[in-house]
Formats: structure tokens, C-alpha cells, sequence
């Protein structure tokens, strides 16, 4: 990591979320994730995919980071590689002073306490061949915490929190709406007390009128269990509406970072104002200018020099095909990786 993204992590950590003093629950630093490309007859790697390149951030106790940015960008497999579901290339993943990428089989297994995910897909990710019940309390299980009616009762607990009845515990997966099935994920996900809870984008699978719901939800738990959430989306009026700051990603790296209030009133980084202008506002009198992006997002096969943006940014300047820019703080809490930023 080079000096200057070092000193200015190291000088956040001391601010948590609104700017006062943090409490680091999890720290990230040069986190790489590559997956080779393999061909030929032999099936030899003929390259690497940088799915995430070098990502670098902190996490405080108690607050909501919102990841975004467009598809492919690396925000679900930055998520999936602090949980270890998905095993990095290099670089650290620390939570509450342990080395996640360090851990063998059973010190990780214990962490799965700690650490929970809820999963985008409310269809694909519940087992349709096991009841409400079973998929609930499969946690208290694996970790020997309660058995017999106490499991029973913990279960139908937990269907209440999430806004369920307990006779729900009886019934399948396919007898439920998207909405119901998210919140079975989210009661799976509570089982254990977990202190952090990666949400990968929990509501882009279901009706608009659902999606405030499981937002409320996810709120009021937080409140409720002291949760921390990292939340992954690509809705920026979603990521808004949950978020204490945004991280923006973009072809596998941070372009800005900052509170939630300060990227949505000001944001520096050309990619962040063209995201922030394809939300829509519900006022037809209302008009705002689109910046519309010009090309497709570069492979991250092969991306190019310099900025990897400069290829479809309006502003771009030579320095910005040449030198990479770097990761900087351009006022108190608000980082971005821009050479015209201020």
C-alpha cells in the first residue's frame, strides 16, 4: 500500500461514521481478488481477472457502508471474500483485531457467529426440500447452541422479529411471496447474533413497495441487535435511504468514499455524478441534466492505463490516460481516487 492511501486510512480510522470518534470493527486493507483465465488444449492461464484490485477501507461498529456501483464492478466478491466464501488472492481482512484470511477451518467456523450474509436471490437461497424451521434454526445446530423445544422457541422467536408467525416455521420455501422468503434469509441470518451482517443487495429481487419494507426491517434490527451491516447495491436512491457512508466501486477499485449526506449533496468523482444523475426523482416538474457515459465498462481482463474511468469520463486529461490516480482525502472524511477532484 503506498503512503498516501496508508496515512489517510490510518488518520480515518480515528473518525468513525459522522465524523466523531469510531470504534473500527473491521478493517480491510489491499484486498485482491484475481481469477485466472484459462485456455488452450492444456488449459493454461492466459490471464488474470481483477475482479478486486487493491481495495482498502474501514468499517465502524454500528453503522451502515454502503457499497455501490454498476455491475461487475467487484462490490458482491469484496463482500464474499470477507466472509472468506470467496478466498482471496492477498491482503487482509481484519475483524475485531483477527485475521480473517489467516484463519484455519475451525477458528473460522467460529467466526460464522460473528459474521452473517444475506443473500440477493430470496429463491435461490433457501433449500426447498427443508421447512421454514429447519432452514431457521440449521445455525443452532451446526453450533450446538440449542436443541429440542429451545431451538423450537428460538426459531418462532425469530419469525416474530422478522414480522412472520411462528406456524410459518411448518411451512416451504415456495409457499411464501419474495418478500416473506427475503425476510426467512434475514431471520437465518440473526439466528447466531452475529456483530456484522454483509447484505448483498437484499432488495433488488423484489417489488418496490416490498423493497421500503425489508429496508424498514433492516433498520429497525439494526437498532434492535446492535448490527453492523455492510450494504451492497446498485440503487443509489436504495443505498441512500440505509446508509451512514458510501464506498463507490468501480472496474474492481474505490473511486470515492465518503458519509452518505456529503456524496449525495457533492460528489467529486466524475463516475459518482453520473450514478447520482440516473436517479430518478418522482416530480415531473422537477428537471435535472443526465450525464450520460459514453462506451462500456473495460475488462477487467485487461484494464487500461492510467484512470481506469478515463475511458469514458468527459474531463479526461492526459495525465489521466498516463499515471493512475491516487487515493486521497480532499476534505475531513471524503476520500477519492481523482487527479482534478478538490
Amino acid at each position: 500500500m503506498d503512503n498516501t492511501l496508508s496515512n489517510s486510512l490510518n488518520h480515518a480510522a480515528a473518525d468513525g461514521p459522522d465524523g466523531g470518534n469510531g470504534d473500527i470493527l473491521l478493517e480491510v486493507r489491499n484486498l485482491k481478488k484475481y481469477y485466472p483465465l484459462r485456455g488452450g488444449i492444456f488449459s493454461r492461464i492466459q490471464g488474470w481477472i481483477k475482479a478486486v484490485d487493491d481495495v482498502s477501507f474501514d468499517v465502524y461498529r454500528g453503522e451502515t457502508l454502503g457499497l455501490v456501483g454498476e455491475s461487475g464492478c467487484g462490490k458482491t466478491t469484496t463482500g464474499k471474500c470477507i466472509l472468506r466464501l470467496e478466498q482471496p488472492t492477498s491482503g487482509s481482512v481484519v475483524f475485531e483485531g483477527r485475521d480473517v484470511l489467516k484463519m484455519n477451518s475451525e477458528q473460522l467456523r467460529a467466526l460464522r457467529r460473528e459474521m452473517q450474509i444475506i443473500f440477493q436471490d430470496p429463491y435461490g437461497s433457501l433449500n426447498p426440500r427443508m421447512t421454514v424451521g429447519d432452514i431457521v434454526g440449521e445455525a443452532f445446530a451446526i453450533h450446538g447452541i440449542a436443541s429440542g423445544r429451545e431451538r423450537v422457541k428460538r426459531v418462532e422467536d425469530l419469525l416474530k422479529v422478522v414480522g412472520l408467525s411462528p406456524y410459518h416455521a411448518r411451512r416451504y420455501p415456495h409457499e411464501f411471496s419474495g418478500g416473506q422468503r427475503q425476510r426467512i434469509g434475514i431471520a437465518r441470518a440473526l439466528a447466531l447474533r452475529p456483530k456484522l451482517i454483509i447484505c448483498d443487495e437484499p432488495v433488488s429481487a423484489l417489488d418496490v413497495s416490498i423493497q421500503s419494507q425489508i429496508l424498514n426491517l433492516l433498520k429497525d434490527l439494526q437498532d434492535d441487535f446492535q448490527l453492523t451491516y455492510i450494504f451492497i447495491a446498485h440503487d443509489l436512491s436504495v443505498v441512500q435511504h440505509i446508509s451512514d457512508r458510501v464506498g463507490v466501486m468501480y472496474l474492481g477499485r474505490f473511486v470515492e468514499l465518503t458519509d452518505s449526506e456529503k456524496l449525495y449533496s457533492s460528489p467529486k468523482h466524475p463516475y459518482t455524478q453520473a450514478l447520482l444523475s440516473a436517479i430518478p426523482i418522482p416530480d415531473p416538474d422537477h428537471k435535472k441534466e443526465r450525464i450520460v457515459l459514453e462506451g462500456d465498462v473495460p475488462s477487467s481482463l485487461e484494464p487500461p492505463p492510467g484512470c481506469a474511468f478515463h475511458t469514458r469520463c468527459s474531463y479526461c486529461q492526459d495525465i489521466c490516460r498516463e499515471v493512475r490516480p491516487e487515493w486521497r482525502e480532499i476534505e475531513k472524511g471524503h476520500y477519492v481516487a481523482c487527479h482534478l477532484a478538490k
